[in-house]
């Protein structure tokens, strides 16, 4: 039997409907509309596409959007002068500094730069940190393994005593997906380039999230019949018959996989989409949060 779809592409759409809702409830009450900044240093053009995405979607939900572009010779101090400025802007409400920035800048204290209360993307240390500890609750976190929880929960499957397994250690996915896992009470093995014998421990995992950046890398026989299986990868791959001359793939072998998952992602249409969508979340959330504090 074929595992079941989570079809990230329609979740994130009802998620963008609620946030939507949530907008323009705050504008009937009288609140300002919700704010959002960006910051991109350089010229990549996968920053430049990614930015772009979520100032358009940020747009079609009512969301205000401030974009800043800085070129890539950009100083520290010129790019955390900026964020400083946002932090102090009233009309922004969540600062988004995209990532990667150029070698010569220590992207730490930029992020450190940003006020907790406007981190939507939820890479600031303090957010971090709270995320790690018990009995603690951080403002916001990541944005992506915020969506990978979001479509587990989905699919009905309890976290309490699962056994999961994170493939990846990043500071963007891995390891925040890790901390998520614990605190719904998940039991988790965190595995990467040393682990030994992967496709053993993966076996054992009720919930599999692969985040490694190796294309089909997790093979139909690495799978424990049933589990939950999140495919966090996007890899190009040369295709000749696609029209770009590639196409995109995740680290988990789709085709082999979903014979034997009970629930599995597609890539692209299932982490993908949901980056976003929780990001236009924690925006919300963000100006709500502001608002409380001014009544």
């Amino acid at each position: 039997m074929s595992a079941q779809i989570i079809d990230g592409n329609a979740i994130a759409e009802k998620l963008r409907v609620e946030t939507a809702a949530e907008v323009e409830a705050m504008t009937r009450a009288g609140l300002p509309r919700p704010g959002l900044a960006t910051v991109l240093v350089g010229e990549r053009k996968d920053s430049q596409s990614y930015v772009g995405m979520k100032r358009k979607r940020a747009g079609e939900l009512g969301i205000e959007s401030f974009g800043h572009t800085l070129p890539a010779s950009a100083s520290q101090e010129e790019i955390e002068s900026l964020v400083k400025e946002l932090n102090a802007d009233a009309r922004v409400n969540g600062i988004l500094v995209q990532l990667p920035l150029p070698d010569h800048i220590d992207d730490e204290k930029v992020l450190n730069a940003i006020s907790i209360e406007k981190d939507v993307d939820g890479f600031h240390p303090l957010n971090i940190g709270r995320l790690a500890q018990k009995g603690r609750e951080p403002l916001f976190v990541p944005c992506t393994p915020d969506g990978v929880m979001y479509l587990i929960e989905q699919t009905g499957t309890p976290f309490k005593g699962a056994n999961a397994v994170v493939l990846g250690r990043s500071n963007i996915v891995g390891m925040p997906a890790a901390l998520l896992l614990v605190k719904r009470d998940a039991t988790v093995t965190i595995c990467h380039s040393r682990s030994k014998d992967l496709a053993g421990v993966c076996r054992q995992a009720d919930i599999l999230v692969a985040a490694v950046g190796r294309p089909e890398m997790v093979r139909g026989n690495w799978i424990k019949p049933g589990a939950v299986v999140i495919d966090v990868g996007t890899n190009a791959v040369p295709d000749p018959t696609a029209k770009k001359g590639y196409k995109w793939v995740g680290d988990v072998c789709f085709e082999e996989a979903k014979e034997v998952a009970g629930w599995i992602t597609p890539v692209p249409g299932g982490v993908g989409p949901m980056t976003i969508a929780m990001l236009m979340r924690n925006t919300v959330r963000a100006a709500q949060y502001a608002a409380k504090k001014l009544a």
